[in-house]
């Protein structure tokens, strides 16, 4: 008897079929590491790339393509059914039934896949109108080979089919400690549950999380602050800082006019946010006028990634100012407002924290700890186009791909620690 050859098809089900002892080697690998001293959780860093999903570039379809598909599908489909009924009719009478052609099945699978593509661009044109962008001018595409994966822009310019792999990486000595898919642009929202991963594979939560500037949110900052986790992430405060001449005592007296000049400015050209001082007791800001700006109300805005809420400061009357002209926009012709969120402090804190020396070039390790894993498993790996398609499959394949990146690193760390104990003896 012979055994059946392996083929592609072979290793393909081979991969997905053991998603779940997968997750288990990786657990086990990390451990074993950790307990070599090999995996420290002192400093980790946090990353996302983007690779491609399996379907081309130009295999995508605006709503309006699948609408107009969709009606000649249903038109062919009509069409198919009437003859199907016919010959039926012709059969019966002649006493032998007939079975469903299998144009009319493949019809219908077309038509039901189709459909579900349709609904998911639109649901995607919908998420577009409500983030303020025009699906008319700008709609959406999906994937029509890989429906899990999105359009998103590719690293190396242009659009195309991806998906957002994401790494958390030990600062020792380089183990993929946690390792995700997402089928969305930004990685931002992944990092608390990356972390809380890592705490319960090596049953301890890291110290330290380095990222960079676009996973440094404020929900972000505060989510590692409520676990005891020190963020290190590049962050501005708005508070006025030392030089800046509306850093006053009293805010309540005007910044001389010898310094306007060097007031700050935004990217408008217009005074910034930090020229404004925040009166935390009072909950009002002053102006560099010394005016105050006392609360006026709540905004709130349903974009996809959840509501948004921050509190509106405004002045009373800005006629007669002589900063008028470098304060107020074409939007703001009479009085100026300054906007506040949940998260103004604890950004402040994070920023205050990252003007230190010590953090900046702790920081400073941040691009050989996320980028460097990502390197290899693209360029040595070649690992830069997904082979499977759907989400759940693309995780394992993922998942795969850092499962033997950390069997390296381990084989290579052993190696290390035996010559190091080698040579220990050999000097006793």
């Amino acid at each position: 008897m012979h055994a059946k050859p392996i083929d592609y098809s072979t290793i393909a089900n081979f991969r997905t079929r053991f998603h779940e002892p997968l997750k288990d080697l990786f657990r086990q690998i990390g451990r074993l590491a950790m307990n070599l001293g090999l995996i420290r959780l002192g400093e980790v860093a946090f990353d996302g790339t983007r690779v491609k999903a399996n379907n081309g570039r130009f295999r995508t379809q605006t709503a309006a393509d699948l609408e107009q598909k969709l009606r000649a599908l249903d038109e062919l489909y009509e069409r198919l059914v009437s003859e199907c009924k016919a010959a039926d009719d012709e059969a019966a009478m002649a006493g032998s039934p007939t079975r469903l052609p299998k144009e009319v099945a493949a019809a219908e699978k077309r038509r039901e896949r189709i459909a579900a593509a349709l609904e998911q661009v639109r649901a995607a044109d919908k998420a577009r109108k409500k983030n303020g962008i025009n699906p008319e001018k700008r709609p959406a595409q999906v994937a029509m080979t890989d429906l899990d994966s999105r359009v998103m822009p590719n690293k190396d310019a242009g659009y195309a089919p991806n998906y957002t792999p994401t790494l958390t990486t030990d600062g020792h000595e380089g183990f993929i400690l946690d390792c995700d898919v997402l089928n969305e642009t930004n990685e931002s929202d992944a990092l608390p549950g990356s972390v809380d991963r890592v705490k319960e594979t090596f049953g301890q939560q890291p110290e330290t999380v380095l990222t960079d500037i676009g996973n440094g949110t404020g929900e972000n900052m505060a989510a590692m602050e409520e676990r005891g986790i020190e963020l290190l992430t590049p962050a501005e405060s708005q508070r006025p800082q030392p030089g800046n001449p509306a850093c006053r005592v009293d805010p309540r007296q005007p910044v001389p006019e010898e310094q306007w000049a060097n007031l700050p400015r935004n990217a408008q050209g217009k005074l910034a946010k930090s020229c404004f001082v925040y009166n935390e007791k009072e909950d009002q800001y002053y102006c560099p006028q010394g005016r105050p700006m006392p609360f006026q109300r709540v905004n709130t805005v349903d974009r996809n990634r959840g509501v948004r809420q921050w509190r509106v400061y405004q002045s009373r009357d800005c006629q007669g100012c002589p900063l008028v002209a470098a304060c107020l926009s074409r939007d703001t012709k009479h009085r100026r407002t300054i906007s506040r969120d949940a998260y103004e402090q604890v950004r402040e804190r994070t920023a205050a924290r990252m003007s230190e020396e010590p953090a900046q070039k702790r920081y400073g390790r941040r691009a050989w700890m996320a980028e460097t894993p990502f390197g290899i498993l693209k360029s040595v790996m070649g690992l830069r186009q997904f082979l499977l398609r759907g989400l759940e499959k693309v995780k394992t394949e993922w998942r795969w791909a850092a499962t033997a990146f950390n069997i390296v690193k381990l084989v290579r760390g052993i190696g290390r620690l035996r010559a190091k104990f080698a040579k220990m003896v050999a000097t006793a």
